[in-house]
């Protein structure tokens, strides 16, 4: 296996072109196209429940999904106002 140095300068390029896929992927998950439809597994670990309880979750009509092929999807913006509209505010003026 061929040996190859390292520089200084190409630890700094490398630093770089790292920092700029940081940025593009904050970008895009600030802009929110990182994912659109999650399947139930990711809705499991994103909100860390169990899938009894995401079953109930969408039984009793709290997060809205769609069914294709079997497969259930969820969309991560209708997740989002659902947390949004079941904040708890407790404050001194409650």
């Amino acid at each position: 296996m061929p040996t190859s140095i390292i520089t200084t300068d190409d630890l700094r390029e490398f630093k770089m072109e790292l920092l700029d896929d940081i940025k593009n992927l904050l970008a895009k998950q600030a802009s929110g196209k990182i994912k659109k439809y999650l399947k139930s597994s990711e809705v499991m670990d994103l909100l860390q429940v169990s899938p009894g309880t995401l079953q109930n979750l969408r039984i009793n009509g709290t997060l809205p999904y769609t069914k294709v092929g079997g497969i259930i999807y969820y969309d991560a913006e209708e997740i989002q106002k659902v947390m949004d509209a079941n904040r708890v505010h407790h404050g001194l003026n409650s």
